[in-house]
Order: structure tokens, then C-alpha cells, then sequence
């Protein structure tokens, strides 16, 4: 999965001289966690709605509204916004900006060209809405979960025996994160079974290898 076909592009930004009241009502009116920041076009910074709570003054100030108002509309974005923030190019993988927002501790990341342009942002929300469409678990059906020898040919005789049955396929996927050594852990999402079908692979999936659940979702 690329980033360039989840990301949403064109993403509304702000110049570095733009004012703190006027960059927090932008994010309130478009709902946005973050803006990125230009300045003569070239992406220099990111700002969060973090960055605005933590240079807000507290409520226990002893400014008026008017001297508030003063303070937030003259505090520009440039002086709060964190520089140089860390980008992914647009060509690179989904998967791969997700590890890049875990390991930073950010939810979001600009997305730029081969040449550094801007091009568009990924959020937490972008790869999660990949990891829905990956797994296929809108489609509904069973999914199955094992736990099998890292060895040529175990994951094909799960598959032709669940096609014999009549199953038809909708996402297969496999981890050695939560499986001990020389295992790994198959998850394989299958349509078109009916119960007694469903009950009978199960069955079989348990006698012959160690099977985790099966786990059936509506649509």
C-alpha cells in the first residue's frame, strides 16, 4: 500500500507569519490536529493543536479579553511550530509511515515528491483506515487464526482446504510478532461458508494444526 493513495492531498496549510488565533480557528473550523507550514512555498514546519494548548496562556491569567486577544493575534505561528518535521515521500508505503509515526510518537506526517513539494499529509486515521481495507473485515465472513511451522507449504494446505469447502478469499495475513520461535501466526479472512461448512473447517483446522479461533463478523 502507498502512501500517495491514502494520504488526502492538497492539505490546507498556513504561512509562518500567520497568527496563533487565526491558525486555531482554522483548525477548529476544518477539525484538524495539525497544519503544516509554509513559507514562499517550501515546507519549513508543523504545527499541532498541542503546540496552540501549550502556548495559550492558562486560565488562571490575569489578562483581560482584550489583552488575551492582543497576545494570540500577535504570536505567530513560526515561533511555536516544531522546524523541520520529519516527512515521508508519497512513493514510499503505508506501513512504513506507520512505523515512522510510532517510533516519533506523532499522528501525522507531510507528504512530499521526489522533489520535497508538499503533496499531502498522513494521519493515524489514513492508516487506519488502510489496515480496514487490508484485513477486509467490512466484508464481513470468517476469520480464521493459526498458529503454524515456519515451513514451505503449511500456509497452501490451510488455503486448499478451506477452498475445497467453497470458500472464497478476502485478505490472508501473517506475523512472527506474538508467536514463539519457529512459528508464525496466519490469519486468512474467508467469504461464502455457511455454518455447517464453517463448523466442519474448523474442526478440521484444529485436528491438524493449532488453530487460535474463528472468529465470524457480520457486515
Amino acid at each position: 500500500m502507498l502512501i500517495k493513495d491514502w494520504m488526502t492531498r492538497e492539505p490546507i496549510t498556513v504561512e509562518d507569519e500567520t497568527s496563533m488565533i487565526k491558525a486555531i480557528h482554522m483548525m477548529k473550523q476544518h477539525r484538524f490536529r495539525r497544519l503544516p507550514v509554509m513559507h514562499q512555498g517550501r515546507l519549513v514546519g508543523i504545527i499541532t493543536d498541542r503546540d496552540l494548548k501549550e502556548a495559550s496562556p492558562s486560565k488562571a491569567t490575569t489578562l483581560d479579553v482584550h489583552e488575551l486577544y492582543y497576545l494570540l493575534g500577535e504570536l505567530q505561528v513560526k515561533e511555536i511550530m516544531t522546524r523541520h518535521p520529519i516527512t515521508v515521500p508519497m512513493e514510499d508505503t503505508v506501513e512504513h509511515a506507520a512505523q515512522v509515526m510510532l517510533e516519533n510518537t506523532v499522528s501525522g506526517l507531510p507528504v512530499v515528491d521526489a522533489g520535497g513539494e508538499l503533496v499531502g499529509i498522513i494521519t493515524q486515521s489514513d492508516v487506519f483506515r488502510a489496515f480496514i481495507h487490508i484485513t477486509g473485515v467490512r466484508q464481513g465472513g470468517v476469520q480464521f487464526g493459526l498458529r503454524l511451522e515456519d515451513k514451505p507449504g503449511l500456509i497452501k494446505e490451510v488455503v486448499d482446504l478451506l477452498r475445497q469447502r467453497g470458500a472464497r478469499f478476502v485478505s490472508l495475513l501473517s506475523s512472527y510478532a506474538t508467536s514463539r520461535e519457529g512459528y508464525r501466526d496466519v490469519y486468512i479472512r474467508v467469504k461464502n461458508l455457511p455454518p455447517e461448512e464453517i463448523d466442519a473447517a474448523k474442526a478440521e483446522l484444529a485436528a491438524r494444526y493449532d488453530l487460535l479461533y474463528a472468529r465470524q463478523n457480520q457486515v
